[in-house]
């Protein structure tokens, strides 16, 4: 009679029935392959990804050259208070130094907006039920999301930008604010990016995730982005003057079109704080939402 003998460590065997672990994926390994897994679904996807670049690209030239003209802005109306330019080549030019920040923004709605549709894919098909499954951490499909998302976003703002210096935008401001404004645009990114997340999770479906982000995206547009708010009507100055979007993009402007530190600093730690905030609570109502959308 023989006999066998288990030669593995009790460490590796589940405590509650006896039988061996199952040796999972780790939280960066599972992160990088869900990253590539949902980059490699966007680049697949060519309309989502050509709407994405395509339409902040065709906003920015209406703006420029059909309203620029007429707009009475100069770049340093980042406060919002109306100037002047002389000739219409003047005041387009003008004009795409004011709207940049705003244009790069929108883009960064559009480009997540792409991610409610996928996370609610992933949640109504049954594809997270089944990774639940699975040994490694779950939430690292959503982390994944968010880094495709990131990626994609700042390859359309690139892009903005570089349109944006093609057609004559230029700037005395110093490499460290052309890098604080690239992060600061990084931030609303992953501040966007978060409430799409959260809105693809509690959406019935993919047709409703991309409708009610549909009305994040107007925010640029009640905001100093395209327009002084002084211009506006007295009833909506209040919300256009005192909504996140309105500080982020001034500072964005300001840092941009090279205005002082003095003059910007103000905006930029608004805005950065509302970016804060949006993520703390983003974060929070996914992981109450995450564990009861999805079942074990």
């Amino acid at each position: 009679m023989s006999t066998t003998i288990d030669m593995r460590g009790t460490n590796d065997l589940h405590p509650a029935t006896g039988t061996p672990r199952q040796r999972g994926a780790g939280f960066s390994t599972a992160l990088r392959v869900f990253s590539a897994r949902s980059l490699k679904h966007s680049f697949r996807d060519g309309e989502s990804l050509l709407m994405a670049v395509l339409l902040p690209l065709m906003l920015m030239l209406v703006f420029t050259f059909i309203l620029g003209g007429a707009m009475n802005v100069t770049p340093a109306d980042a406060a919002g208070a109306a100037g002047s330019a002389g000739s219409a080549a003047e005041a387009r030019g003008a004009y795409l130094a004011y709207v940049l920040p705003a244009i790069a923004l929108t883009a960064a709605g559009f480009g997540a907006s792409y991610t409610a549709v996928v996370v609610a894919n992933d949640v109504n098909t049954g594809f997270m039920n089944r990774l639940r499954t699975m040994p490694f951490p779950v939430i690292t499909v959503l982390l994944g999301h968010t880094v495709s998302s990131l990626v994609r976003n700042l390859m359309a703002t690139a892009v903005v930008v570089a349109a944006a210096f093609a057609l004559g935008f230029r700037t005395a401001a110093s490499p460290v604010q052309i890098l604080t404004a690239i992060g600061l645009i990084m931030l609303w990114i992953l501040v966007i990016t978060c409430v799409f997340t959260l809105l693809g999770l509690v959406s019935g479906s993919a047709e409703s995730a991309s409708g009610y982000g549909f009305m994040l995206l107007f925010l640029p547009y009640i905001s100093s982005g395209f327009a002084p708010v002084e211009t506006m009507p007295g009833w909506l100055q209040g919300f256009a003057g005192h909504q996140p979007m309105t500080p982020i993009i001034d500072a964005s402007r300001a840092l941009f079109t090279g205005e002082p530190w003095s003059a910007l600093t103000a905006d930029l730690l608004v805005g950065a704080a509302w970016c804060a905030g949006f993520i703390a609570v983003s974060l929070a109502l996914i992981a109450v939402v995450f564990p009861r959308k999805v079942a074990r």
